[in-house]
């Protein structure tokens, strides 16, 4: 990512801009030009906005490029831009990529479906119309094949392909011809049209600019917002970006919300980034979604999501969270069944295909699809989780079952309950939370071709290597188990020294379980061996390390008093090693930057307390420029935060 600060660089570009297009008298024009985002708009609108973007003053813009786009900022926090969302916007792309990869594929196979289906109807009709003839006596020359007719003398195509099998050459020219047959007689939609994108909440426009330029093969991109500065910088970015952009990026001043319901099945691919939580936009996004097309959703307020304010996460997901280690892959699925519970409501459910939690963010991916029995099987994918009070034991309750009888299915509820009354590792109370998706939140075979695209194309990614970094972790984890342990919180129980992380995995590995990594946390560990078996794990390893004494209330204490029924061994396996982990592929990278995370939203005045936001260096600047400007009468200088609590 480049950032380029100075006016002087602005002005070259104007000038380049201005030379490209050939008008003298007016640098700015290209931002009023008859192919811009103005046209078809009413004379009042286009006449407003052209008198907006001629006060356009260069001095107070800065240029910044990321990937192949360049978006043009206003020094004041006019508009929101994050620059740590780089990862986000990456990873996006990426999966963008991967996407219309996919969905070429699926149509051919569609395609291909759609002609055998149709050559064996064609085939079962020709017999039963040779019958009727042989009966009826009829002439040949009134026989049809494919709706054309043919000469009796004409030989078909399976008859000139058996007759002359000497030549590789013929051979292809039959495959040819009959796969020309099978699609001339496939019905429905033999074009697979470019995809079309919603960016729901577009802030500056640099999203839906990179997506406009660097994704081959996207169609049109449209691009959202509700507040007036914003479409102004989107419109404006649009120009700046030049001839690919103007064509297929336009922007719209319009409530997400909306929108999207005048839209139904009208995208293939609906992004949402907002600022905070993305639940009120869900129940129309996933009426906007074409099916097979993809949902991409970011949600920003972790603290609500992880068990800082339980009563209001399920104010807006429908869900309690429990505080434990496992908390941000919670979020992810508290998340994916939020989404999942708005779509069924319009007979439809999801498929998630990547799920990535990241700094202060977490991002889902899932596909949206139609089907009112598939729809049935979303109990079998929610769980409540119940967790102890006392130590990290932890149990998910599915929310229903599947029952099949003489291959007829039927949907109850799920057995329970799953835990008695008190923990039974330490005897003290559970918590109950959720419902989660407890279904695979990554499909593997997505996350291999996403991986593959990235490390092809590398250089067009400016976060390449944390997001390879975090894609590679994510392809060993294990799909089928939610949640995760930590090493760390298991001998905090025990108050007993660690050990380390490979010795514990090929301890789990030679018991016969399976063990891996978590994308979300570096000590993350994820296992399908039960609670019992974790414990006589750590209970024969306290007994090779004792600990000293402690109350005999204490969970730890009920813990070891125990005999271990599993006598752990400790010898280091094959497994116990990531692919990552012995190729020595860095996977959690540190920031690349201080003050790297979350950022003011666009409007509010920048004082001292955000300091920890934006670093002290960039606050010095942006007072220093405010010094320099010119100073306005003290009746009409709006009063800061400052002021006030100095008149306080």
């Amino acid at each position: 990512m480049l950032l380029v600060t100075e006016s002087r660089t602005l002005k070259l570009q104007l000038k380049l801009v201005r030379a490209s297009t050939r008008i003298a008298s007016n640098p700015f024009s290209v931002f009023n030009s008859p192919s811009s985002s103005f046209a078809g708009e009413p004379e009042e609108e286009k006449e407003k906005k052209e008198e907006q973007t001629m006060a356009f003053n260069p001095e107070d813009f800065k240029i910044i490029k990321e990937g192949e786009a360049e978006i043009l900022m206003h020094k004041k926090n006019t508009v929101f831009f994050n620059k740590a969302q780089v990862n986000n916007r990456d990873l996006s792309i990426a999966v963008l990529r991967t996407f219309i990869s996919k969905r070429k594929q699926e149509h051919e196979a569609n395609l291909l479906k759609r002609a055998k289906g149709a050559k064996k109807a064609s085939e079962n009709g020709s017999s039963e119309s040779a019958v009727e003839e042989v009966d009826n006596k009829a002439t040949p020359e009134d026989h049809k094949s494919n709706g054309k007719s043919e000469a009796v003398e004409e030989a078909s195509p399976e008859e000139s392909c058996t007759t002359m099998e000497g030549s590789g050459k013929v051979d292809e020219e039959c495959d040819a011809d009959e796969e020309q047959i099978d699609r001339s007689e496939v019905k429905g939609p033999k074009e697979l049209k470019p995809p079309r994108v919603l960016e729901a909440l577009s802030a500056s426009g640099l999203r839906a600019l990179r997506y406009a330029r660097e994704i081959e093969g996207i169609g049109q991109v449209v691009a959202l917002d509700n507040d007036p500065a914003s479409v102004e910088a989107c419109r404006r970015n649009i120009q700046f970006n030049g001839s690919v952009a103007i064509s297929k990026v336009e922007s719209h001043l319009a409530d997400a919300r909306v929108y999207m319901l005048a839209n139904p099945k009208e995208f293939d691919v609906v992004d949402l980034d907002p600022y905070g939580s993305p639940s009120v936009f869900l129940d129309s996004a996933v009426q906007a979604v074409a099916d097979g097309g993809i949902l991409m959703c970011t949600a920003t307020d972790m603290a609500v999501l992880c068990g800082g304010n339980g009563e209001v996460c399920y104010s807006k997901y429908g869900s309690y969270p429990t505080k434990g280690k496992y908390c941000h892959e919670m979020a992810l699925r508290i998340v994916l069944a939020s989404i999942e519970s708005h779509a069924n409501r319009y007979k439809r459910y999801i498929v998630p295909v990547l799920s990535v939690q990241k700094d202060f963010y977490l991002r889902v991916f899932v596909r949206i699809y139609t089907s009112a029995s598939a729809m049935k099987n979303t109990p079998l994918k929610l769980s409540y989780v119940y967790q102890c009070t006392g130590c990290d034991s932890f149990h998910l309750q599915p929310l229903g079952r599947a029952s099949t009888k003489n291959a007829s299915v039927r949907y109850l509820p799920g057995f329970g309950p799953v835990v008695p009354q008190d923990c039974t590792d330490c005897g003290k109370k559970f918590i109950m939370g959720g419902p989660i998706w407890s279904a695979p939140i990554h499909d593997q075979e997505w996350v291999a071709s996403i991986i593959a695209d990235v490390y092809r194309m590398k250089s067009s990614y400016p976060a390449y290597e944390h997001i390879s970094a975090i894609l590679n972790t994510i392809s060993e984890e294990l799909p089928d188990v939610p949640l995760f342990l930590s090493l760390h919180n298991l001998c905090a129980t025990l108050k007993c020294t660690s050990p380390s992380a490979v010795i514990f995995r090929s301890a789990v590995i030679n018991a016969g379980y399976r063990i891996s990594r978590s994308h979300v946390c570096a000590i993350g560990l994820k296992s399908d061996a039960p609670m019992d078996v974790i414990w006589d794990i750590m209970r024969c390893w306290v007994k090779n390390h004792p600990v000293k004494g402690q109350p005999a209330d204490q969970p730890g204490s009920i813990i070891l008093a125990k005999e271990p029924v599993l006598q752990a061994n400790f010898a280091r396996a094959v497994a116990s090693l990531s692919k990552a982990q012995a190729k020595k592929v860095s996977r959690f990278l540190p920031n690349p930057e201080r003050h790297w995370g979350p950022k003011l939203r666009a409007g509010r005045t920048i004082t001292s307390k955000h300091v920890s936001l934006i670093g002290e260096a960039a606050l010095n600047a942006l007072n220093h420029e405010e010094d320099n400007e010119e100073e306005e009468p003290k009746s009409k200088k709006p009063k800061t935060e400052e002021d006030n609590n100095a008149t306080s």
